[in-house]
């Protein structure tokens, strides 16, 4: 089994390149890069079914760039996510144990007491 993710339409073995996702409430169809992972409410589609698609009438198809040879990561990224977590892994400082009371309780008004200094 290929764990290459290939097209949602039926009897396509071709390899995705792009992933398509609905936006109901603003009757429009995205069309952008294909997804970091696969999710279950987003269809994978191949070069050829994307360059083809179409919307139901009404509908508007918004199309991403779906540009290949975009950067990657900066060594600023790469440093600052080291830093992430670095800080992260650091250990946390002990924490104090709470001062025992001194005083008296002579009075209560709800959740507040009065004490006296001993």
């Amino acid at each position: 089994m290929s764990l290459a993710r290939r097209c949602s339409r039926t009897a396509c073995a071709r390899p995705a390149v792009a992933t398509l996702t609905y936006v109901y409430a603003d009757m429009t169809a995205v069309l952008g890069p294909l997804a970091t992972y696969a999710e279950p409410h987003a269809y994978d589609l191949c070069a050829f079914h994307s360059e083809r698609l179409s919307a139901p009438r009404g509908w508007e198809v918004l199309r991403l760039s779906l540009d290949q040879s975009l950067p990657g990561p900066t060594e600023d990224d790469l440093l600052a996510l080291a830093d992430a977590v670095r800080e992260a892994a650091r250990p946390l400082p002990p924490v104090a144990a709470p001062a025992q009371e001194t005083g008296r309780e002579v009075a209560r008004r709800g959740h507040l007491r009065v004490l006296t200094s001993d």
